[in-house]
């Protein structure tokens, strides 16, 4: 199972049945909070409970939520390295012409970790919520224009269909390359480059195409019903009291064991 394209067992889940603005507008509260944390051991707390959360809510397997993390590794590891050779204070390593500090790797872990909790956070949200779904939910609950919010879902729906479109094209231009000598087809960068301009031409064709439909249709003219309404109720409620519950206890706990720090931590 790919993490960044729900399947059936994923959008099954408990997380899953809860409504997507909901969901949508936790992640911006926890991501706006987590910019002024700054310490390591604040985002390593929270990053567990989310994982165990994610692990049992989601329905994710843990090898398709660690390949969806790698990204967000390599990001965080980069982070770290920059700030632990570069941010001055006290020398804790020193060798081959590069010097670690102690206070480089504390802001460094910190910052590290605030972003595998962020990228676990959204790896949860895409894993857990359906499209459609959440541009109806848009529509119906934070109030988005017609306009606005079916011109999304055109879009959502064009970029579903852009994995497809590339592998028709490839296999198309393998037909007409020509073969190598052990009979394959020799595509080569040109092929390629080749092949991303006639997607793109494709998909401006369509979108064309989707927009003067849209325009047919009347979009934006008068109310419009829902076909499928999303429900939003006490449900939903709970669950973002919950989490930002679980938020502020980590966050006093953190503060009364003297480890939390701000952005005054950069300086």
């Amino acid at each position: 199972m790919s993490v960044l394209q729900p399947d059936a067992l994923a959008l099954a889940s408990p997380l899953a049945r809860r409504n997507p603005t909901v969901k949508l507008a936790l992640l911006f509260v926890v991501s706006a909070v987590l910019l002024l944390v700054l310490d390591p051991m604040t985002p390593a707390v929270l990053y567990v409970l989310v994982a165990g959360a994610v692990l049992l809510g989601t329905g994710v397997r843990p090898r398709a939520l660690l390949v969806a993390q790698l990204p967000f590794v390599a990001f965080a590891l980069g982070v770290l390295l920059v700030n632990m050779l570069s941010r001055p204070g006290e020398v804790v390593w020193q060798g081959a012409g590069l010097r670690v500090t102690a206070e480089g790797l504390w802001v460094g872990a910190g910052l590290a970790g605030r972003t595998l909790l962020m990228g676990l956070l959204s790896v949860a949200f895409v894993a857990t919520t359906d499209g459609v779904a959440l541009v109806t939910s848009l529509h119906q609950h934070a109030r988005l224009g017609a306009k606005v919010t079916f011109a999304v879902l055109a879009g959502y729906r064009l970029l579903q269909q852009m994995g497809a479109e590339w592998q028709t094209i490839r296999r198309a231009q393998s037909v007409r390359a020509p073969l190598g000598r052990r009979g394959r087809p020799r595509v080569g960068l040109r092929g390629h480059a080749a092949s991303a301009f006639a997607l793109l031409v494709g998909s401006v064709r369509r979108g064309d195409r989707v927009a003067g439909t849209l325009e047919l249709r009347g979009l934006g003219d008068g109310d419009r019903t829902t076909w499928r309404p999303v429900p939003l109720d006490r449900r939903d409620a709970v669950f973002a009291g919950a989490v930002l519950g679980v938020l502020g206890l980590v966050l006093v706990g953190a503060s009364v064991a003297g480890v939390l720090e701000g952005p005054g931590a950069l300086f």
